[in-house]
């Protein structure tokens, strides 16, 4: 973004265009033969940046990225001969930028305001800050291709940044910088190839609409955890690489979803997109302990903000943005999580854009490739072998928000979301009234990743496939049952059957449902959550054999006998959770949790 031309330093005509039209963020533009699709422009004396979307004979019509008010017909526009792009080296971690990846911070620290002037043009990462680059496994001669890693910057305590040769580039190495303090656009590394020299610095810059390059994609085999059990104890488990979708009405915790994976996931780094939500959430603020230490959570996120009072262009831009970043991350061998809140008002946001050029609406007013948008971004989640020298492995998990208005699943984003995602956490509002928290409904959730686990499972936690099925059933029972107990009570039912109802009642209320605001239940480790199944299926297991050996005999064992003289136990079972377990001894405590 630093390097864009400016109309003040442009003397060549051809490279000028004139404001045609204006209609809100659309500009349609005249003169502008030569142009290419998606080609990065400046419009009107502010510099607004723009993005060509369509080109008719020397017509363009131009999505402006900025509030528009003010621009005139006649007004210059500039080509940049560039597509819109981000930059990545050092500095993303910890940074919060808009959704054209310019920083929010810097921008408020130069003009001391809160609000962000019209055509601002600060570069993405500081070139003042210098970072301590060390080079690894690097000489002069070396040969060296795209991917290689030939050094590393130590970002922060959490991240360590790999520094990578772009992906089409090669050569021999015939300079390399000493350890020492550089900032990102110093020269570190000069390669020669077919006599041509090329320099480069810790800095790359990616158009954003452009998967970066792999080896090869891989088949997803690790889960990715998220410290609650109702998503990491079922049929409803995500992997490392695999793609999510979150749809609920407003106020079913689609956001503390969102914060939880954040937090306590299993990934390295966090690439959370609020795109056309509140911009009061305190996610900055938020911290995750890590070997004891509590850390600032913006130690491994970067931050793209685009929330509902930005310019509605902006929030398309702001998921290719956050996409891009997760891709770098991933080719250094990181497993990435990116989070996508919402992606209903991305949806929304192409609906007002394509009204605006008269294109044909499909369901509801939006584009008729909606689907293919969707698609083009959910696609870029796998787990991959990553281009380069050392062999690493990578993967970007997406996990996508919707907002459905009233909570519709029948709404034309959701499904076409869900045709394209393969685990899908529904979220009730039923529940979410019944502050049943997280509020995902285990009957109507599902995910397609379940038989790709189960040799983790197998290998790991050998027991858990076959409680989970369990725990799958006695839902499905209980959901069965509680129509017959409306219709006649619980007392003409089997005694087997008051079993399964208990049971149910036991997992949904001190094992499913989960306290994302306290200390001690924010999150749960895979092993705690294998104990808590273990010992709550052992009681049903062991209840319905007592109840079904004695039914014969005189002196039957119903289950109020079981409750009473078992009330010490139950106690126990619903205050599992209340536990933490003792580091360091989990082998032990995986049996008696």
């Amino acid at each position: 973004m630093s390097k864009l031309p400016k109309l003040g330093d442009e003397e060549n005509e051809s490279t000028y265009g004139y404001v045609h039209a204006v209609s809100g963020p659309v500009v349609t533009a005249e003169k502008m033969s030569g142009s290419a699709m998606y080609e990065l422009v400046r419009v009107g004396y502010d510099e607004l940046v723009g993005e060509i979307i369509r080109l008719e004979g020397d017509m363009a019509t131009i999505q402006v990225y900025e509030e528009t008010s003010g621009v005139t017909v006649g007004d210059p526009v500039l080509r940049t001969g560039k597509p819109l792009s981000v930059e990545l080296g050092p500095g993303i971690m910890g940074s919060i930028f808009d959704g054209i990846q310019r920083p929010l911070k810097d921008i408020c620290d130069m003009t001391e305001s809160i609000y962000i002037p019209k055509g601002v043009n600060v570069p993405a990462l500081s070139r003042t800050i210098r970072w301590e680059f060390s080079p690894i496994n690097i000489k002069l001669g070396s040969h060296l291709t795209g991917g290689d890693i030939y050094g590393i910057v130590h970002e922060n305590t959490l991240v360590k940044h790999k520094m990578l040769l772009p992906p089409r580039a090669k050569g021999t190495v015939t300079y390399v910088a000493d350890p020492g303090n550089y900032s990102v656009d110093e020269v570190v590394l000069e390669t020669e190839f077919d006599g041509e020299r090329t320099k480069y610095t810790m800095l790359q810059v990616w158009p954003v609409r452009q998967p970066r390059p792999v080896s090869e994609k891989l088949p997803a085999n690790h889960p990715l955890l998220t410290g609650q059990r109702v998503l990491d104890s079922s049929f409803r488990n995500c992997v490392q690489g695999g793609t999510t979708a979150i749809p609920g009405a407003f106020g079913c915790g689609k956001t503390v979803i969102s914060q939880s994976l954040s937090k306590y996931s299993n990934s390295d780094v966090i690439i959370y997109v609020g795109c056309g939500e509140r911009g009061t959430e305190g996610f900055p603020e938020l911290t995750v302990e890590i070997g004891g230490e509590t850390e600032s959570i913006m130690k491994r996120t970067a931050l793209v903000a685009n929330t509902s009072n930005m310019p509605v262009a902006a929030r398309e831009a702001s998921i290719y943005t956050g996409i891009t970043l997760s891709e770098y991350f991933r080719d250094m061998g990181y497993n990435v999580s990116m989070m996508a809140d919402s992606t209903s008002r991305w949806a929304e946001a192409l609906r007002e854009i394509s009204g605006r050029l008269a294109e044909m609406p499909a369901d509801s007013g939006y584009p008729a490739y909606l689907g293919a948008r969707l698609a083009s971004f959910y696609e870029r989640a796998g787990r991959v072998k990553c281009l380069g020298n050392p062999d690493r492995e990578g993967s970007v998990s997406i996990v996508g928000a919707v907002s459905p208005p009233g909570g519709d699943f029948s709404d034309p984003v959701t499904y076409a979301t869900l045709g394209i995602v393969q685990v899908f956490w529904g979220l009730d509002k039923k529940l979410a009234q019944r502050k049943h928290f997280p509020s995902i409904n285990w009957l109507i959730s599902y995910s397609k990743y379940t038989r790709a686990l189960d040799d983790f499972y197998d290998k790991n936690f050998p027991e858990f496939v076959s409680l989970r099925t369990k725990v799958k059933e006695i839902l499905q029972e209980e959901e069965d049952l509680s129509e017959i107990v409306q219709l006649v009570g619980k007392a003409s039912l089997a005694e087997a059957d008051k079993i399964t109802l208990e049971i149910a009642k036991l997992l949904k209320e001190d094992f499913l449902q989960q306290n994302s605001y306290s200390s001690y239940d924010r999150f749960c480790p895979f092993y705690k959550t294998v104990g808590m199944l273990k010992n709550m299926i052992g009681l049903y297991d062991m209840a319905r054999h007592a109840v079904e050996s004695t039914a014969q005999s005189e002196n039957k064992i119903t289950w109020t006998v079981i409750r009473d003289s078992m009330n010490n136990i139950l106690y126990q079972l619903s205050s599992m959770k209340f536990k933490d377990p003792v580091q360091g001894r989990r082998g032990e405590n995986q049996g008696r949790l």
